[in-house]
């Protein structure tokens, strides 16, 4: 067929005589291009059917799109592929499809997840969920100026710690606190602060490694300290401290081992014989506790963990946390202690690059608070609440939630209830679990493949699903599930990807 018969065609499907489609298989058949080139519409008619995203997203994001889309067809049609016959070329083809790409482009990349992989806190996940109060205090002073540096009784400059120190010292009982963007900034300020250029005793069996290949080691050389091993990796006497201490010796540092443990032929030094020796030498004890619980977890039932009172009660001058792992707060380091400590470690030019923002203090104060009522705290605190959830309760859950999920599934798939284990995650208790229960899915065909695809396709849900593989079947432990009802409204979501 000769180009002018491929332009008549098109004339003719333009008045209704034959269909689109045809032309285009004509077309790609005898290799004109540009019939298919010449349907597609201009950049001006397609934005002029955009309004309502322009208003949205601007007229360059938008115009950018579309010249986008448009030269993609194109290349498609220049190509001369074999489908290039199937190229949309209406402007309505078009408009969804600009539609659609600017919606994935300006979505968030940081989403909302749940959370049914067993571990409580789970690093990778953000840690500890923020309480209502907690959210409420941090949309109070983001959406509006603050006093975070300001005195509203004297009207002069502030101190952005003055709005926790108080909350901090009344729970843990230290004399002064001030507070930075996580705990390995804690323990670099904090050393950086009191053994710049000195040495610091340390026991082998605590230089740990934490989240993300950050180990104690490293933290302390970048302190500007120098590491002094003692000791061995199982066991560590108080004559290995006493031993290491010299004229270049600035403080003995005892780190909590909250993320491993060594069991079996084990030794190590009580805070309160280290402070005593500490004292003795005219030395600060510093002791990193990591996790920083603060209230007794085996009153709750849950595995024992010191808490940020006992260990400034034994003696101890300075203590550094995190705020959101067992405490059930924001990112931060807390560093409570002896005022005149603590006072230099404020004063370190340091800290302002390492201070809290606002919505941080203000999430961590409403936080903090809840620990005044003891009574109320486990229900209005996510990571005391899903630690201490009762099994019946979650078992009931999975009842409910199983007819549905099941149903959402095709046949391959079969979902029970079983018996699990969770953990507390973030380095926190690592050895110890706590008892829970998980809703299965197996294939029938018994394929690996089947199950990692589901659990892509869970990923992929509208809030995404992240579950854990284990022993050939996906689990989705249900502690930390608390919207049961939004759960369940997105397994259509997941039937409809299998259809």
């Amino acid at each position: 067929m000769t180009s002018t018969k491929a332009t008549l065609l098109a004339e003719k499907s333009l008045k209704g005589v034959i269909s689109e489609e045809a032309v285009a298989k004509n077309a790609v058949h005898n290799g004109d291009k540009r019939v298919l080139l010449s349907r597609l519409p201009s950049v001006d008619v397609v934005l002029k059917q955009l309004a309502d995203l322009i208003v949205q997203c601007g007229h360059q994001q938008v115009a950018d799109a579309v010249r986008a889309e448009l030269a993609s067809r194109r290349d498609v049609i220049a190509g001369g592929a074999a489908d290039s016959s199937l190229v949309a070329t209406a402007t309505e083809d078009i408009v969804t499809a600009v539609n659609t790409a600017l919606a994935v482009k300006n979505q968030s990349s940081l989403l909302a997840v749940f959370n049914l992989t067993g571990t409580v806190l789970h690093t990778n996940l953000g840690r500890a969920i923020l309480p209502p109060q907690a959210l409420q205090a941090v949309i109070c002073v983001a959406s509006s100026s603050s006093n975070l540096e300001f005195d509203l009784t004297s009207g002069k400059r502030g101190d952005r710690d003055s709005h926790i120190e108080a909350l901090v010292c009344e729970l843990t009982g230290a004399e002064a606190a001030t507070a930075v963007n996580n705990n390995a900034a804690a323990v670099l300020l904090v050393l950086n602060t009191l053994a710049l250029t000195k040495e610091v005793p340390v026991s082998r069996g605590e230089l740990v490694e934490i989240g993300g290949s950050f180990r104690i080691p490293e933290v302390m050389q970048r302190s500007g300290c120098t590491l002094v091993e003692i000791g061995a990796t199982n066991r560590t006497h108080l004559g290995d401290y006493e031993q290491a201490i010299t004229e270049s010796t600035a403080l003995l540092m005892k780190v909590h081992t909250s993320n491993y443990r060594i069991e079996g032929f084990t030794k190590n030094v009580a805070e309160c014989d280290l402070a005593e020796l500490a004292h003795k030498y005219k030395l600060p004890l510093v002791v990193d506790l990591g996790s920083g619980s603060l209230i007794n977890f085996k009153a709750l039932g849950l595995p024992d963990e010191p808490t940020v009172a006992e260990v400034i009660s034994n003696g101890v001058d300075v203590v550094t946390f995190s705020g959101d792992k067992l405490l059930g707060g924001p990112q931060c380091g807390i560093i409570a202690g002896r005022k005149e400590l603590i006072d230099q470690i404020r004063r370190n030019p340091l800290k302002r690059a390492l201070r809290l923002d606002k919505m941080t203090l203000a999430a961590l104060a409403e936080v903090l608070k809840l620990y005044r009522n003891p009574a109320t705290l486990i229900q209005e605190l996510p990571t005391l609440r899903h630690l201490t959830r009762l099994l019946t309760d979650i078992r009931e859950q999975a009842q409910r939630i199983l007819p549905a999920l099941a149903k959402a599934l095709p046949p391959i798939y079969a979902v029970s209830i079983v018996d699990c284990f969770s953990q507390i995650g973030s380095g926190a208790l690592p050895v110890a679990t706590i008892a829970s229960v998980a809703l299965s899915i197996t294939s029938e065909q018994t394929e690996d493949v089947d199950i990692r695809r589901l659990a892509d396709l869970f990923r992929g849900l509208p809030q995404p699903v992240i579950a854990r593989i284990h022993k050939g079947a996906l689990l989705l432990d249900l502690r930390c599930l608390d919207n049961e009802t939004a759960f369940v409204a997105q397994l259509n979501s997941l039937a409809e990807k299998f259809q």
